[in-house]
């Protein structure tokens, strides 16, 4: 990815690598590491010099860049460096036994705001314009998720339909199956699972692929089995929750505002077709409301 297609102030570097750091081979796990411990030198370093100072080699900073989903090293260095500008940002905090309200109240509005923030950072901008423009010219698209991410998958559903897409949302394993039978080139599926383990969310990708249809993943952010399935992977705020993770309630959060860029982007890409769109459901709605008349009689 060229650097003048980089958003001015990217960031989400450390993240990304602290996050995947245990999965990595040997060689980049190195790299990785030295990044993580000494990041105001590594951005300093061509992929050259810090393959030496890692006892390695430059091809494995470019491999480690690649196993995070990125464009190359100078996107590296350039997250890395807005962490570090950012450096005072509130992280993530659990709750305590008896945690009073207004401390509730204070950390899961603190926890919410960051678990966005987050998603933004490890934004990969080629990824996401691969799936907007594979959802611009899909003839259908199929959103599958299992519980919590099964609520990800009907939103997105109700939002895609309002801009003429024929799109599916089924948490029905046989039902997803049989539609997705069906698939074919023109198509996307989109699989949604936070943990990227899903075994019935990586099933119907792998069923998308051998139909030939365009396959997107939603998951956190690292290496999973569903990620390696998809075509185009996409990712949320990382695995944060913790004593509370079983509540999913930031990671809904980051999901849900993934699928609203998404929608935004596709909206604004075809943006007076959608607008028209958009007000032809406005109408429908409004027509099967009831009337002052009707609520009378």
């Amino acid at each position: 990815m060229a650097n003048d297609h980089l958003p001015q102030s990217l960031s989400g570097g450390l993240l990304m690598l602290q996050e995947v750091v245990g999965q990595l081979p040997p060689s980049e796990r190195k790299i990785a590491s030295y990044i993580i411990e000494n990041p105001h030198e590594a951005i300093r370093c061509t992929a050259n010099e810090l393959g030496e100072l890692c006892s390695t080699s430059a091809s494995a900073v470019i491999r480690l860049c690649k196993s995070l989903g990125l464009g190359g090293f100078q996107e590296l260095k350039l997250r890395v460096a807005g962490d570090m500008r950012n450096s005072n940002e509130v992280r993530f905090t659990d709750f305590e036994p008896g945690e009073p309200q207004p401390s509730i109240v204070h950390k899961v509005t603190a926890n919410s705001v960051r678990a966005l923030q987050e998603t933004a950072e490890i934004m990969n901008y080629e990824a996401l314009g691969k799936a907007v423009e594979a959802l611009r010219q899909a003839r259908s698209i199929h959103f599958f998720g299992v519980g919590a991410s099964a609520v990800i998958a009907q939103d997105a559903q109700l939002k895609f339909v309002r801009i003429n897409r024929a799109t599916t949302a089924n948490a029905d394993l046989h039902l997803s199956a049989m539609l997705v039978a069906k698939s074919g080139k023109d198509d996307v599926v989109v699989g949604i699972s936070f943990s990227g383990e899903t075994y019935e969310v990586g099933k119907i990708l792998e069923l998308a692929k051998e139909k030939g249809a365009t396959t997107i993943s939603l998951t956190s952010y690292g290496l999973s089995p569903i990620s390696e399935i998809a075509d185009i992977n996409l990712y949320v705020s990382a695995k944060q929750e913790e004593v509370f993770r079983s509540a999913a309630t930031y990671s809904r959060l980051a999901q849900l505002y993934l699928i609203d860029i998404l929608f935004m982007c596709l909206l604004t890409s075809q943006y007076e077709s959608s607008i028209a769109q958009l007000d032809e459901v406005r109408m429908g709605v409004n027509f099967i409301k009831p009337n002052e008349t009707s609520k009378k009689s």
